[in-house]
């Protein structure tokens, strides 16, 4: 079986990709703007708009968080399988915000991240048609990359594990996260 390339050239600028340090770390969510999100694709285009979805699941009432997520599931992890170029990048802000005790959708949040852990249509894909690896966007390395994401934060787990006994939604999503990261 061919593989993907892991470099290759890429519309995606990676240096805005830091992790938020210092004092602003505290805030939810600082480091959005240090993504190029209009330079990168989600399923509708430019990702522009993921920023505003992070948000809305962050500060949204119940109703607003759980449309923002709705949509921004749409955008990075269609059918619950499909990601995009923009999942990577999302993936660190879907961690915050499982982790925050005034989001909530914390379980639908985790349940993302265990999907895109869980993805590998495009993998797939690319055994039986090798020649989706020559195109130009490669989705197999986004692929890759979007469950690496989720994997090298994974840390978080034992918080989220910590509260099993105050949310049986959480418990079971973190549980079957744990599964598939083989944690």
């Amino acid at each position: 079986m061919r593989t993907a390339p892991e470099h290759q050239p890429s519309n995606e600028r990676t240096d805005h990709h830091r992790p938020p340090t210092g004092a602003a770390e505290s805030t939810p969510l600082s480091g959005l703007g240090r993504v190029p999100w209009r330079e990168i694709q989600d399923s509708t285009g430019s990702a522009d708009a993921i920023p505003v979805l992070l948000d809305s699941v962050a500060r949204g009432d119940e109703d607003t968080a759980r449309d923002a997520l709705a949509d921004l599931r749409r955008r990075i992890c269609q059918y619950g399988f499909v990601v995009e170029q923009a999942t990577a990048a999302t993936v660190p802000f879907l961690w915050e915000l499982a982790q925050r005790p005034d989001v909530t959708c914390r379980a639908e949040i985790i349940q993302l991240l265990k999907n895109i852990a869980d993805a590998r249509q495009w993998e797939n894909t690319a055994a039986v048609y090798p020649k989706l690896l020559n195109h130009r966007e490669n989705h197999v390395v986004w692929e890759r990359k979007a469950r690496q994401a989720v994997r090298d934060r994974r840390g978080a787990l034992r918080r989220l594990m910590a509260e099993e006994d105050t949310d049986a939604d959480i418990a079971r999503a973190t549980t079957e996260l744990a599964r598939t990261l083989g944690e």
